[in-house]
């Protein structure tokens, strides 16, 4: 898709659409979002901070004016933006050592989204805390209505560098709406755990789902035999990985499709794969250190990558970083061991994990659906922004045939 905004600047163009594409669902305004770009220096994270967290506080203190003169509505729809806005502005600052600007913006992204919920009636949303190992996981329940009968549940969960909020605008309030109870939640590495308790990503998923589906079956509205899952962005490789192990999950959904992050760590070095891993793992590597910096210093999406890549998993150092990778994968029988059907989303300009969609989808031995969403359509770039409605039509109809919602909810 042609970069409207940013022309050079890809990065901060498709932060930009990000937003756009939340438009859809309540999560933005285009006027709100174009005047915000026009005030932002290309390429100056600094600029996109404070652009985005004054448009964030603008439209927060007006939804906070409607609240106390009680138009509840008017209230609700401006602080699910202003929580968007308060998200996008925090963006960038991640890394080794966080800007502390982007714990008040995270925090009060949450604050508005709390605060919008709980002036929902329809879908209800209520804010939960998840039993995971010797803490809890941050989540929201979206229940259809509160008539108690068990439907079937969709438990999503975000990627590499996105909320549990954000799922709101990515797809909560569309399952809702074609029936589906849905359980948004933040594992390890995600905003949330990251924040405030410290818990960075790990690659074993299932030891991170598990527990989330043993809490979502003790819910009396879910129907435990059509819980499915799907995972965003990096989520497209941790949610399948989840699926390979946790059995009692009904069908499982990667938007995009993953299959082996290492990839991108070892495709601009030297040697086989064997030899890039272990020049990544090696105790020291000053030419390879050095290269990466040096990538740093004249590519932003690298720059950005690298520091929220040390933030959320955990270590000091760009090669470790890119090491970290190696253990996200779906390689030597992993994929094959899902045994729910899959459906694999694929974006045709992905710039990120370009190919890898097919790759797991060709590993798949359980029922598989690759779903190709194209430029043509404004829906090519990486998780389809811009193109929400298309997006999700598409994905939970294929739910929707999968789990026969449509005979048990119409």
């Amino acid at each position: 898709m042609q970069q409207l905004l940013f022309p050079n600047n890809i990065q901060f163009w498709y932060e930009t659409l990000r937003s756009m594409s939340h438009i859809a669902y309540g999560g933005a305004d285009f006027g709100e979002v174009v005047s915000t770009a026009e005030r932002i220096t290309e390429g100056d994270y600094d600029s996109w901070y404070i652009e985005w967290a004054a448009t964030a506080d603008r439209v927060a203190a007006e939804a906070e004016k409607a609240l106390k003169a009680s138009h509840k509505v008017s209230a609700r729809d401006g602080f699910l933006r202003a929580s968007n806005y308060y998200r996008s502005a925090e963006f960038f600052l991640h890394g080794k050592q966080c800007d502390p600007r982007h714990d008040h913006a995270y925090d009060r992204s949450v604050e508005c989204f709390k605060t919008a919920a709980a002036l929902y009636t329809t879908p209800r949303i209520e804010p939960v805390e998840i039993p995971y190992e010797n803490t809890t996981l941050p989540g929201y329940l979206y229940r259809v209505d509160d008539s108690g009968t068990p439907r079937p549940t969709l438990i999503m969960h975000n990627g590499f560098d996105g909320t549990a909020e954000e799922m709101h605008f990515f797809g909560a309030v569309a399952a809702v709406e074609r029936g589906y109870n849905v359980l948004l939640f933040d594992g390890p590495g995600m905003p949330g755990p990251r924040h405030h308790q410290g818990l960075v990503f790990r690659p074993d998923w299932e030891n991170v789902i598990t527990p989330v589906v043993d809490f979502t079956e003790n819910i009396p509205e879910i129907d435990n035999n059509r819980i499915a899952l799907l995972g965003l962005s990096m989520g497209g490789i941790l949610a399948p990985r989840a699926a390979a192990f946790e059995h009692r999950l009904a069908a499982v959904i990667a938007v995009d499709g993953l299959y082996d992050l290492g990839q991108v760590s070892v495709r601009h070095l030297p040697g086989t794969r064997q030899e890039a891993e272990q020049l990544l793992r090696g105790e020291t590597a000053p030419e390879l250190d050095a290269a990466l910096e040096q990538l740093m210093a004249k590519d932003p999406i690298s720059r950005w990558a690298f520091n929220h890549g040390m933030y959320v998993m955990g270590v000091d150092t760009p090669r470790a970083f890119n090491a970290s990778y190696l253990d996200y994968t779906l390689a030597d029988g992993i994929a094959e061991k899902i045994q729910c059907p899959t459906l694999v989303c694929d974006a045709v300009e992905d710039m990120f994990f370009k190919g890898q969609p097919e790759q797991l989808y060709d590993h798949l031995t359980c029922p598989k659906t690759l779903m190709v969403f194209t430029t043509e359509e404004g829906a090519g770039a990486h998780c389809h922004p811009g193109a929400m409605r298309l997006a999700t039509a598409r994905i939970y109809d294929w739910l929707d045939d999968t789990l026969d919602v449509t005979a048990t909810t119409a």
